[in-house]
């Protein structure tokens, strides 16, 4: 073995060390952040939550842990009952119709647009699609509860809701897009045989729907992104979850290579735990299925590996950004805790990226478990 060679294994070795030891740093992080009397998968958002003053935001503490958990294969020492009961606790925030909601959270303290309908269709979607890959991760196969999506099964109310989506706000409008179709992807699994038979047209109505509204030089949707660089940002930030529509079933995704162009744009450094996962689910997934500039793809990962695993905290976690407030999504009004501070969302996006190059560079290397639902966590399957 030469000098170069044998430098280069020493250096991918301490890498992989460097991915087991942040494994295991994370896992007794997120046991620290449990709650007493509660099963033991409910967990705070962070160590700064107080759970007496702010019950609801246990569920996303715990959704977010519970997924991250999953992804890093850490549930050692899990009993059949620890998961059954995390189950059942999640299930305590579901609605009748199925949709799961944040306890304390109310009307006037909750907008994500003008139109209080649409506020609460995203938050309820984006809650509830969490939720149920939580419960999927402890449970799987565990049949949801769907009736609030069936109504999307007519082509009348589906269309109607389509032509609501504003593409001045693209990211938002492509979590709402991947959240309804994860629950349309749900009722072809668990509903009757009539509501089966219906989710396939529904999605063609939806892809058809894109494919009039892609702007064919990038593979994005979303107004403005041609004369706007944070427009574009955007436009590819709310894209990439569009985008697991093409992979989960299996179809050629038009203008990906376009796409993967602009993540390269990007400086391989660290962003919002967002910015972050979003490029690198674009990045690995147009390697794995066009073999576009693969060699491009794996410096750019390889570079963003080792700024992730730098950014990491002394107790485990990561935080998104340095700087400002942090809030749930949607609740202006309600929870708050300051940036910079490690919370179980930004740790288990930033794991999903970690996870997604770490196999890229080193197939099978470690048993991660990405999510089965489309939304952020899910990799096309079989790899």
């Amino acid at each position: 073995m030469n000098v170069a060679v044998a430098h280069l294994a020493k250096l991918e070795g301490a890498r992989e060390t460097a991915i087991s030891s942040a494994r295991l740093k994370t896992l007794a992080w997120l046991d620290s952040l449990g709650v007493a009397d509660l099963p033991k998968g409910v967990t705070r958002i962070s160590a700064a939550h107080n759970p007496d003053q702010w019950p609801g935001v246990l569920l996303p503490g715990t959704y977010n842990a519970i997924m991250c958990r999953a992804l890093l294969n850490g549930f050692e020492g899990w009993t059949a009952k620890d998961k059954s009961d995390t189950v059942a606790w999640l299930e305590t925030s579901r609605l009748q119709d199925g949709r799961f909601r944040l306890a304390g959270m109310q009307d006037g303290d909750v907008f994500k647009k003008p139109d209080p309908v649409e506020t609460w269709g995203y938050i309820d979607f984006h809650v509830t699609n969490y939720s149920l890959g939580a419960i999927d991760a402890l449970s799987p196969g565990r049949a949801p509860v769907l009736d609030f999506a069936k109504r999307f099964l007519d082509q009348t109310t589906l269309l109607a809701w389509l032509a609501m989506r504003d593409l001045r706000d693209p990211w938002q409008e492509g979590n709402n897009i991947v959240n309804l179709a994860s629950f349309l992807l749900l009722i072809e699994q668990h509903g009757t045989l009539d509501e089966r038979a219906r989710v396939k047209p529904a999605l063609e109505t939806l892809l058809a729907w894109h494919d009039r509204y892609r702007e064919p030089t990038t593979g994005f949707w979303g107004v403005g992104q041609l004369s706007d660089p944070k427009q574009l940002l955007h436009a590819f930030a709310g894209s990439m979850h569009n985008f697991h529509v093409w992979y989960a079933l299996g179809l050629p995704l038009p203008g990906q290579a376009e796409a993967v162009d602009y993540c390269l744009t990007l400086p391989p450094r660290i962003d919002s735990a967002c910015i972050d996962v979003d490029a690198v689910d674009v990045l690995i997934h147009g390697h794995r299925m066009l073999g576009h500039r693969r060699i491009d793809i794996e410096r750019w990962c390889s570079t963003l590996l080792d700024e992730l695993l730098a950014f990491q905290e002394p107790d485990g976690g990561f935080v998104d950004v340095r700087e400002g407030t942090r809030r749930q999504d949607g609740w202006v009004r309600g929870y708050e805790e300051p940036q910079g501070i490690s919370n179980s969302f930004a740790t288990w996006f930033r794991w999903i990226a970690i996870a997604m190059i770490a196999d890229l560079l080193w197939p099978d290397r470690w048993p991660w478990r990405f999510r089965d639902m489309i939304g952020i966590g899910y990799r096309k399957s079989p790899w």
